[in-house]
């Protein structure tokens, strides 16, 4: 019993300690955390500057600077290169506020969320189709915004990135005599990428592979 006893008094004056440092902390207005936030912001403490901004926004959920906080909750992840954490609140960011004046900075951001993940060839490209696909967003829905403007660019490394990744797969395929595979690549990248380096490559491949397989497909029949 007297056990039982010690344990609750302890259980309730950390409970005591835990409010009075909430009640303490609390004490900071939004204006204050504001503050916190865009300092540590500004000197590149990131995970400071998230937390300031993210008490602002929880405590102060009705403030003027609570949408303030929620953008740049979004950018201390993206500084941090903290991309899936940066894309979910900027999407969030988007959905809660639609007509904000910052939207086409924030699809912009989120197209550099999946632009900056971009790897080399060998492998997976859908952080390029993913970063394309929020840069044509933003030039449809924003053609005359100036982020629309830089967006052709990255629209066209996207691209480079996306048809290299099928040559290279093409390619592979080609070596290990994997013919059919081969051709419907280098048709793929023909048809989906006409103008660029990899298509004039692929379409100079595609006689050679075609030839290759009718070869092969002749021993079957023949066999």
């Amino acid at each position: 019993m007297k056990k039982t006893l010690i344990a609750g008094l302890v259980i309730l004056l950390l409970s005591g300690c835990s409010l009075f440092e909430e009640k303490h902390q609390m004490n900071k207005n939004a204006q204050q955390l504001a503050a916190e936030g865009a300092a540590s912001f500004m000197n590149e403490d990131y995970e400071d500057a998230i937390k300031a901004y993210t008490d602002l926004k929880d405590w102060y959920p009705f403030s003027n600077y609570a949408i303030l906080a929620e953008l740049k909750i979004a950018d201390a992840h993206f500084h941090l290169e903290e991309y899936p954490e940066a894309i979910a609140a900027y999407e969030s960011f988007e959905k809660m506020h639609p007509k904000n004046e910052a939207v086409p900075y924030i699809i912009n951001q989120i197209a550099m969320c999946w632009f900056n993940q971009i790897d080399t060839i060998d492998r997976d490209a859908t952080p390029s189709k993913k970063a394309m696909a929020e840069f044509e967003r933003l030039i449809r829905l924003f053609p005359e915004n100036e982020y629309s403007q830089k967006a052709l660019a990255h629209i066209d490394a996207c691209i480079d990135n996306m048809a290299s990744h099928e040559l290279y797969v093409a390619t592979f395929y080609n070596k290990t005599k994997k013919y059919e595979a081969a051709l419907k690549r280098y048709q793929y990248i023909v048809e989906n990428y006409a103008g660029t380096d990899q298509s004039q490559i692929a379409l100079e491949k595609i006689p050679e592979v075609s030839k290759h397989l009718n070869a092969a497909e002749s021993d079957n029949e023949e066999k």
